[in-house]
C-alpha cells in the first residue's frame, strides 16, 4: 500500500472517529433538553431535571456483555447505581434520541442519576446512567442550607443567561428561618417518601407549604435537587438549566431557605430543595 494511500485512508478514519465523537456528544445534548422540560412518561410528570454530566468512565464498548459493576469499578466510578441502555438501529443523534423518548423514557428522566457516558459503533449505540457514592461529609441541614444560599448568591452575583433569556446580577438573597425550614420538611419527606416532585404527597404546592408554615410573602419559587452530594454541584446543575436558572436569578424573589435530607433507603440517596420567597 503507498504511503499516500495510506494516508488518505487513515485520513478518513480520523473523520469517521471524529464524526462519532460529535454525534455521541450531541446525543448527550439532546438527553440532557430533554430533562430539562416538564415531559410525561409512563402517564406521570417528570419535572425538569438538571442536566447530567459526561463522565468518561462511564463509556464502555457499545457492542458485547459488559459486567457493569466489574467495569465501573475498573474504571474507578465509585458507583452506587447504574443502568446501561442498547440501542441497535438508529443512524444519529436525533435517531437514538427518538428511541430513548419513546422506550427508556423513565430511566432518562430517573432523577437519581446524575453522570452519562455515551459510546457508538456504527449503529450500535450504549448509554450509561449512573450514580456515584456521596461525597465527604455534610453538616445538619441548616449549614449546608445556608452554603445552598452562599453558593446561589455568588451565582446571582453575575449576569448570565439562562437558556435564552437573559438576566442581570440580582442583590443576594437574604436566610429566611420559615422558608428553611419548610424546605427541610419538604426534602425529608421526598427522602422518606422516595419521590421527587415539587408537589408532596398531601397534594400540597410550594405555596400552600409556605403559607401553612406561616411565610407570608406574596411570591414563591422552588428548585429542587437528587443525588448530588454538595451544595456546590446543586448549584452547578441548577445553573446549567434554564427553569431552575430563572428561579434562581430572578429579582423578584428576595428571601431563601434550604436545606437537604437523605434517606439511604431512597433511589437517589440524598433530596435538596431551595424555597424562595418574597415578601
Amino acid at each position: 500500500m503507498s504511503s499516500v494511500l495510506r494516508s488518505i485512508l487513515l485520513a478518513l478514519g480520523l473523520l469517521a472517529s471524529t464524526a462519532q465523537a460529535a454525534d455521541e456528544a450531541q446525543l448527550i445534548e439532546a438527553i440532557n433538553a430533554y430533562r430539562s422540560q416538564v415531559q410525561r412518561c409512563a402517564e406521570q410528570a417528570s419535572p425538569e431535571l438538571p442536566p447530567l454530566t459526561a463522565d468518561i468512565r462511564l463509556v464502555l464498548p457499545a457492542t458485547g456483555g459488559t459486567d457493569l459493576q466489574d467495569a465501573l469499578a475498573r474504571a474507578g466510578y465509585p458507583m452506587v447505581n447504574v443502568q446501561a441502555i442498547t440501542l441497535s438501529g438508529p443512524r444519529d443523534a436525533a435517531a437514538a434520541m427518538q428511541a430513548l423518548r419513546e422506550s427508556f423514557c423513565q430511566v432518562v428522566l430517573d432523577p437519581q442519576f446524575v453522570d452519562v457516558g455515551v459510546s457508538r459503533a456504527d449503529r450500535d449505540w450504549r448509554i450509561v446512567l449512573a450514580r456515584p457514592l456521596l461525597g465527604g461529609r455534610l453538616g445538619d441541614w441548616q449549614t449546608e442550607g445556608k452554603k445552598l444560599l452562599a453558593e446561589i448568591n455568588v451565582a446571582r452575583g453575575q449576569a448570565r443567561n439562562c437558556g435564552e433569556q437573559p438576566f442581570a446580577a440580582a442583590a443576594p438573597l437574604a436566610w429566611n428561618d420559615v422558608l428553611g425550614s419548610t424546605a427541610e420538611a419538604h426534602s425529608r419527606a421526598m427522602a422518606n417518601g422516595n419521590f421527587f416532585d415539587h408537589r408532596d404527597r398531601d397534594g400540597r404546592t410550594p405555596g400552600d407549604r409556605a403559607e401553612l408554615a406561616g411565610y407570608s410573602g406574596q411570591r414563591i419559587g422552588e428548585n429542587i435537587a437528587a443525588g448530588r452530594d454538595t451544595a456546590r454541584n446543586v448549584v452547578d446543575g441548577w445553573l446549567a438549566s434554564p427553569g431552575h436558572c430563572a428561579n434562581l436569578m430572578s429579582p423578584e424573589l428576595s428571601e431563601l431557605g434550604a436545606a437537604y435530607a437523605v434517606d439511604p433507603k431512597s433511589d437517589a440517596g440524598i433530596y435538596w430543595t431551595a424555597l424562595f420567597g418574597a415578601p
